[in-house]
């Protein structure tokens, strides 16, 4: 496959230099992780209407019909305030009280349009978006951190509905912290939707996670439906293997010819992961539209597999393709990462990184 060439054909681009993801050292002020709780880009367009169920799989039909109600039962009512007021907590609009439970759990395995349905979830729910959150457990935690308990429960108790992605159920600590949090929410009449992980040693691929689940937000199990999602990873359905990686000199010449493009050595990237916080891994990502590496290599250890893991997931947010030499992205985690407590994270990260790596593809050759 050949490199990018300059026009006629004069040899390969080499200016302007790309960027470097190692340069980047972002600072996300708090009003920004509360502005950015929304879907992100890659699920702005999405609806119940264009999640196309697997017609093989009766429960994903079933779970947009059952979501299509639960959006419709939170009513439209009126809001008081506007802005800021309303995002901080204050003019607080009237919530309708649906029939049934408050909350909805999408239990499923990965790649089953769990994150797809939970952002049409959001999308529907007859609301401003600033009384709509959105956002993964991660980035509510670090909102948490950001803003305080106190201040967190008053920013979001004026929502009308908070969804909640990828669920950490295998971290005790924050589990327990924003299950106080939702419990707190759920008092203030907000209504609540969520997907998790599984927990370690679980390797049912999503079997066992409801029953995790109900069970590790303590208190709140009575306010969830628990909605099974069955099916394969639809990233690898009738789709062809992972592309080969390319060579570093194909890498490179790509970095310079695509306007916005990173390049970076892998090795060297998984170190400046260390230092800048997954919370940061978004703004990290902020205007680069492609992100090119060299020299991919087995992670070589658990920590860095899940900074790894977090990055995987906001590039895929982003549909920022990615164009790699060294290794192929199935063989970045060790056989015994891939059996361990965090395999589902890791299998998540192996198919999005592989979409990626298709979506990159066309950059090189547009055939």
């Amino acid at each position: 496959m050949s490199s990018p060439l300059a026009p006629s054909g004069s040899g390969p681009i080499t200016d302007p230099a790309p960027l470097s993801l190692c340069a980047r050292e972002p600072r996300v002020p708090a009003d920004r992780l509360v502005a950015e709780m929304v879907p992100p880009p890659r699920f702005d367009s999405v609806r119940f209407s264009t999640y196309i169920p697997d017609p093989n799989q009766p429960s994903q039909t079933e779970a947009v019909r059952v979501l299509e109600g639960f959006a419709a039962g939170l009513g439209s009512g009126g809001a008081a305030g506007s802005g800021k007021r309303r995002l901080f907590g204050f003019g607080k609009a009237p919530k309708p009280t649906p029939a049934g439970p408050r909350g909805v759990y999408l239990d499923g395995g990965y790649g089953v349009g769990k994150t797809h349905l939970l952002a049409s979830l959001w999308h529907a729910t007859p609301a401003e978006p600033e009384l709509k959150a959105f956002g993964t457990f991660v980035e509510l935690t670090n909102l948490v951190g950001a803003l305080g308990f106190q201040q967190t429960v008053q920013t979001l108790s004026g929502h009308r509905l908070l969804c909640i992605d990828e669920f950490e159920l295998d971290d005790p600590g924050d589990t327990v912290l924003v299950s106080t949090l939702l419990g707190k929410l759920v008092d203030a009449g907000v209504a609540l939707a969520a997907t998790s992980n599984t927990l370690p040693g679980k390797l049912g691929e999503g079997r066992f996670a409801a029953a995790d689940f109900l069970r590790e937000i303590q208190g709140l199990s009575a306010h969830f439906r628990a909605l099974r999602i069955d099916g394969e990873d639809y990233r690898h359905r009738g789709l062809p293997e992972a592309p080969a990686p390319y060579s570093d000199e194909q890498v490179t010449d790509a970095a310079h010819a695509i306007e916005g493009a990173s390049l970076d050595a892998f090795s060297p990237l998984l170190e400046h992961l260390a230092r800048v916080h997954p919370s940061r891994y978004g703004a990290l990502t902020d205007g680069i539209k492609a992100v090119c590496l060299t020299d991919v290599r087995p992670v070589p250890d658990q920590s860095t597999a899940l900074r790894l893991v977090v990055l995987a997931d906001r590039l895929y947010d982003r549909e920022v393709p990615v164009l790699a030499s060294g290794l192929p992205f199935d063989q970045l985690f060790s056989d015994e990462m891939l059996n361990g407590g965090y395999r589902k994270k890791y299998f998540r990260a192996i198919s999005r990184l592989t979409a990626l790596a298709r979506d990159a593809g066309k950059l090189v050759d547009p055939r």
